[in-house]
């Protein structure tokens, strides 16, 4: 059929492609074959990334009118009706997940090999990055991951609201004090813009993102136990702005070989998962806004050892109560979830 559509639908982890769809039929059309696919139903289907003239188009647009390209991948959001009567509490004995290697420190030495200095090198000269925000005379910099670190991305749910993690725009008001804050994922940059502006985080007014780094800034590398994996080195961004390096750079990732080029500079925190089940009691963003804010004075980060940050005392001490409310009345106002997106 000479007007055949074909999208693919992510959710859950998985991919959906929808190829009994034309463009005459409708948004509304779209959605009943989503829920054939995922058990979804329309009603509860949040599709991200469709505009029509600027906006969310509305079930009656025909789907034509969305100009999008063939193979288009479309993120959806929603929760089956079963899935819901679940979200009550957590089940019983969860296993814990593990999706990290357990990087050895013999094998921390391949961050001076030089064929991967010269693949760094490489991004350096060939990797554009886009600023948002002009870096500002004298911050330190922040470098983030998204996926199990700002927002969990398995879980469903409705609305982006419901996955993200509890305080992230306290945390990021308090951080920008002191930091620029770049974001740095491993997915495409079309990904990481549609996440950043569900969650509210790039259309914020108490803080700002420097730039975002997607996939494409990533090199291989091969350690001895592991063989080829795919690494997040800072050092492309110190090619680029050499006003940053180790003695001023702190990277958060939930995965440790992320940062196996500069192991020194990277922090690996906790991840954030199951947020149905875990937003009630996961602080970790209001401890690390206070660990963030104590080593905001440190000259030469490359003195700290961030593996050890939770038992880090500055000489200036503040108790993790008093930073918590000075976290908390800095950013969104809502400290019962800290999941409000910003304005």
């Amino acid at each position: 059929m000479a007007d055949a559509l074909e999208f693919c639908v992510k959710w859950g982890g998985k991919e959906y492609k929808l190829t009994a769809l034309t463009a005459q039929q409708t948004v509304s059309d779209m959605k009943k074959l989503i829920q054939d696919e995922t058990g979804v139903r329309p009603e509860r289907q949040k599709l991200l990334g469709l505009k029509f003239k600027g906006k969310v188009p509305d079930d009656s647009v025909v789907l034509g009118d969305l100009k999008l390209k063939p193979g288009t991948k479309i993120m959806m959001m929603g929760t089956r009706e079963e899935e819901i009567t679940k979200i009550v509490e957590p089940p019983p004995d969860l296993p814990e997940v593990v999706n990290d290697f357990d990087i050895e420190e013999e094998e921390i030495a391949i961050e001076n090999r030089e064929e991967f200095l010269q693949k760094i090198e490489k991004r350096v000269k060939d990797y554009k990055i886009d600023i948002i925000t002009e870096p500002r005379k004298g911050k330190k910099l922040l470098v983030l991951d998204i996926d199990y670190t700002l927002f969990d991305h398995r879980s469903v749910a409705e609305t982006a609201n419901e996955l993200i993690r509890p305080f992230l725009h306290e945390f990021l008001t308090s951080s920008y004090e002191d930091y620029d804050i770049v974001i740095w994922s491993a997915t495409g940059m079309k990904w990481i813009e549609v996440k950043m502006k569900e969650l509210g985080v790039t259309s914020h007014t108490e803080y700002r993102i420097c730039f975002m780094i997607d996939s494409g800034a990533m090199i291989s590398v091969h350690t001895p136990k592991y063989g080829v994996i795919e690494v997040k080195p800072l050092g492309v961004i110190w090619g680029k702005y050499p006003q940053w390096g180790p003695h001023n750079t702190i990277m958060f990732d939930d995965i440790r070989r992320n940062f196996i080029m500069n192991p020194q500079t990277g922090l690996k925190i906790r991840p954030f998962r199951q947020a149905h089940f875990s937003r009630e009691k996961d602080r970790e963003l209001l401890k690390l806004a206070k660990y963030l804010k104590d080593i905001a004075a440190v000259d030469d980060f490359t003195v700290l050892n961030h593996k050890k940050w939770e038992k880090y005392r500055p000489k200036r001490k503040h108790t993790e109560s008093n930073v918590e409310d000075e976290v908390s009345s800095k950013g969104v106002k809502d400290k019962g979830s800290g999941d409000k997106t910003g304005s």
